[in-house]
């Protein structure tokens, strides 16, 4: 994974908005460091999901995001939303 991503910032986004869509990516990239709570993940994606509400800019999101890291979003939040685990990690 490179260190160095750049997030896809769109111009009309607040500085709130912008906090709120790093800190949910920041979240993603720590469930395959050191694991992350499944509650608190989801309710960062819930916020983000307020933030990107199109379904079509949350996959042009991950797309750019997985090609920068090798991490899916995608992928990461439906294996939360699958497990019964209260911890994430892979």
């Amino acid at each position: 994974m490179s260190e160095n991503y750049t997030l896809p910032i769109d111009s009309n986004w607040t500085i709130d908005d912008i906090v709120t869509v790093s800190t949910f990516v920041d979240k993603v990239l720590q469930v395959y460091e050191n694991g992350v709570l499944k509650v608190t993940l989801l309710a960062q994606y819930d916020k983000f999901r307020q933030v990107i509400p199109s379904k079509s800019e949350q996959k042009q999101f991950d797309r750019n995001f997985e090609q920068q890291t090798g991490f899916s979003i995608y992928r990461t939040i439906k294996l939360a939303q699958a497990t019964t685990k209260d911890r994430i990690k892979v």
